[in-house]
């Protein structure tokens, strides 16, 4: 939980009965001064306010779904779906860093990811911290409300331990060391300590575990199955983190997670569109990332993957073309939302595409990620070549075998390195994993720094890229009096 996030209106009323004994007496207190002024006839001062709502009306099953709809849609808005309080959800803001995406924004809190130069003061990162913070506060709210009154619907309380589990997997890959979890899900609010990006994996592990508890494998229901393997496949990809690749294995083969499974963020236009679009595609806020920036193209940037420019059938790379205003026989490049960069956009995803939150192409690729840890490159090889072989659909692209040739097996582990990376980053794109995904090199694959791993070079926005290779925590988060800031930006 955010500290900043501290309104009483945003705890659980489940636990709260002294809580509710000061909303009536509250309300009582109300009805006394109406009273008091019951010599006035004016009908208005008469009438039902249907604001107020009695705290009994929650305390049911109706209530406690009422809070698992609200979790879902407090993760949908943290990782892929637009929401009036939060204009990047944090897949986007996390491909900045890396290199999914580059700015083309007028948002100086943009510009400072991009550049790998944040302040604290960011208020952008703010509210992506706040909104995998409000992922937690609202799952662990939901996971009272349905134990106490839906406590047969397992798959449903399973799920908002995966909710939450995801919430503290995305942060650990997104935020620097000395994270702190507060929790204001009760009454009685818990301020967090610092915890390392390790420890925030591990706490993570801890609610998949308690999601799968309760969704085993020998339950065969349709939504227990499915809550089974996104917990698998999200404890994978935590497991990852910590550097533990052949137990993440273990957990996700295809006869307990096919390919073809998928755990999806829907979309509406009343309820909430598909963010990648419509920062990219139709905001032309965010720009694909290319490893020669600039109008004129002339600025190599290092490191990265050529986004825009490799043209992969997976990802398919256009500029935006509009009719020339003066001469309609004409058409111009247009310009991106800053008025300065020529915008580059993707069809990947449309205004209501579904985006998968975990995937079993996400399982196919932890399998091959741990032939790779163990020096099996003709192994990690063959999956590769499997998915290219039977590309599965992703976002809007249905790419083709014949687009996909068979790539050869790595001589090295350098190659095998790359190989792998980049074919996880056209699978994964901008689905929140590629910053993690860079600082897991650097963690755990020698040879890897940052200077040879993040974009640098020089920034088309002027000067150098810096040095950050993570989100820092906001500057908020220090009226928690037990955190002090980051322990350190290390990867």
């Amino acid at each position: 939980m955010s500290i900043a996030e501290t309104n009483p209106m945003n705890r659980l009323l489940f636990r709260s009965r002294r809580g509710a004994l000061v909303t009536l007496l509250a309300i009582a207190g109300s009805v006394t001064t109406i009273t008091a002024c019951s010599n006035l006839t004016e009908p208005l001062l008469e009438a039902t306010d249907p604001d107020p709502i009695d705290p009994s009306a929650v305390l049911n099953a109706d209530g406690a779904i009422g809070l698992y709809n609200g979790a879902i849609g407090r993760l949908r808005a943290a990782t892929a779906s637009t929401d009036t309080s939060l204009q990047e959800p944090t897949w986007l803001f996390s491909g900045l860093l890396a290199d999914e995406w580059s700015t083309s924004s007028t948002f100086i809190q943009n510009d400072e990811v991009d550049q790998r130069n944040i302040k604290l003061d960011n208020s952008s990162v703010r509210n992506i911290f706040r909104s995998l913070a409000r992922v937690r506060t609202a799952s662990n709210q939901a996971i009272l409300g349905l134990t106490t009154f839906v406590a047969t619907d397992k798959a449903k309380i399973g799920e908002m331990y995966f909710a939450r589990g995801f919430a503290e997997m995305q942060l650990a890959q997104d935020f620097c060391n000395g994270i702190p979890l507060s929790d204001a899900s009760t009454p009685v609010l818990v301020l967090g300590t610092p915890l390392s990006v390790a420890e925030v994996f591990a706490r993570a592990i801890a609610s998949y575990d308690s999601a799968l508890a309760l969704v085993p494998s020998t339950d065969t229901a349709s939504a227990s199955v499915a809550i089974n393997r996104a917990a698998r496949v999200g404890k994978a990809r935590a497991l990852l983190g910590l550097n533990r690749a052949a137990e993440a294995a273990l957990l996700v083969p295809a006869t307990a997670v096919p390919t073809s499974y998928t755990y999806d963020i829907t979309h509406s236009v009343v309820g909430g569109s598909n963010a990648i679009w419509g920062q990219g595609a139709s905001q032309r806020r965010y720009t694909l990332s290319d490893s020669l920036e600039g109008n004129a193209r002339n600025l190599l940037v290092q490191n990265v993957i050529p986004f825009f420019s490799l043209k992969d059938p997976r990802l398919p790379s256009r500029y935006t073309v509009s009719v020339n205003a003066k001469d309609t026989t004409k058409r111009d490049t247009t310009k991106s939302q800053d008025g300065f960069v020529f915008s580059r956009t993707t069809t990947l995803y449309g205004q209501l595409t579904n985006v998968a939150i975990v995937n079993g192409v996400d399982a196919r690729l932890v399998e091959a990620e741990a032939r790779l840890k163990a020096g099996d490159y003709a192994g990690m090889n063959t999956i590769l070549n499997v998915l290219r072989a039977t590309p599965p659909k992703v976002g809007e692209i249905q790419a083709t075998a014949a687009q996909l040739p068979a790539l050869a097996v790595p001589a090295s582990q350098a190659a095998a390195e790359e190989q792998f990376f980049r074919e996880k980053a056209f699978w994964t794109f901008s689905r929140g994993q590629r910053l993690g995904d860079l600082r897991r090199l650097i963690r755990d694959y020698p040879g890897h720094t940052p200077a040879n791993t993040f974009p640098s070079g020089t920034h088309y926005r002027g000067g150098p890229y810096g040095p950050d290779v993570n989100l820092p925590v906001p500057y908020d988060e220090t009226t928690n009096q037990n955190f002090k800031g980051c322990t350190n930006r290390d990867a």
